[in-house]
């Protein structure tokens, strides 16, 4: 098929996003999780009853994209102001988006009670492993070795302790019923972000407890590398830690270290 084949089968964005332009880095990967967040939603038929609570971050700019009812929440706050939102609306499909600065740093309780209770809400986390919006610092996520704003020569564990794997903390939970790991550093793992969010979407619909998914995304500005080489630096940095797969599915809880032993992608 001719390149101008392509541009008149493919659609140009979402139904649900009201736009294309905004103004995030070059080799930002937050736009290609928005895009799976709005189609997964579209495609479930749940757009009108879908209500996002959106955290503070690089990806905040992108709310005025998104053709959903939307809250905004104070840092970290998300997941309970979203739990209020259930509790008042359970025919609604209750949705946070969120960056690790806000959701590990700032909201580390507020995820940590919600999934604990089951509350029928679905988690979505963007993970960099840095805080974009304040230009690079590092976050509980942070990777050891990772250079950031205010870890110049890398993360040390003896110095700022060791990173936060947030789903392998979420995923034995009692009240959680889902809980992936993806990335969007290469069409497939673009696509197995899409089905994780399908599947954590569908798991609140049956009412079947808390759902999570954490979508690893590329900030080569704050990780200090070429724009294109950002996806690389994903995979063999980011993911080599938070390693990626489905973390609990129908009951049963699999660790990043399994993950990793069997070949990172299974979701």
């Amino acid at each position: 098929m001719s390149g101008e084949g392509i541009r008149r089968t493919l659609p140009e964005k979402p139904a649900l996003q009201l736009g294309v332009d905004h103004d995030l880095c070059s080799g930002c990967g937050e736009p290609l999780a928005l895009r799976m967040l709005l189609e997964a939603i579209e495609e479930l038929g749940c757009a009108q009853r879908a209500i996002g609570v959106v955290g503070i971050g690089c990806y905040t700019a992108l709310a005025p994209l998104i053709d959903l009812d939307l809250i905004q929440a104070l840092h970290g706050r998300a997941p309970s102001v979203a739990t209020g939102a259930k509790r008042m609306r359970r025919d609604a499909l209750l949705f946070t988006l969120q960056g690790d600065g806000d959701m590990v740093n700032e909201g580390l309780q507020e995820v940590i009670h919600t999934a604990a209770r089951g509350e029928s809400i679905t988690c979505v986390l963007l993970n960099n492993g840095v805080f974009g919006e304040t230009g690079g610092h590092m976050t509980a996520t942070t990777v050891l070795g990772q250079r950031t704003k205010n870890s110049l020569e890398g993360r040390d564990p003896a110095v700022h302790g060791h990173p936060i794997r947030i789903a392998d903390l979420l995923a034995p939970l009692d009240g959680t019923a889902y809980a992936a790991r993806c990335s969007v550093a290469d069409a497939a793992g673009v696509a197995r972000t899409k089905r994780a969010l399908q599947r954590a979407f569908e798991t609140q619909l049956r009412g079947e407890g808390f759902s999570f998914v954490e979508i690893l995304t590329m900030c080569p500005t704050g990780w200090f590398v070429p724009t294109r080489e950002g996806p690389r630096y994903l995979t063999d940095v980011l993911a080599a830690v938070h390693a990626t797969g489905e973390l609990k599915r129908d009951g049963r809880t699999t660790s990043s270290a399994e993950l990793r032993a069997r070949g990172a992608g299974s979701a």
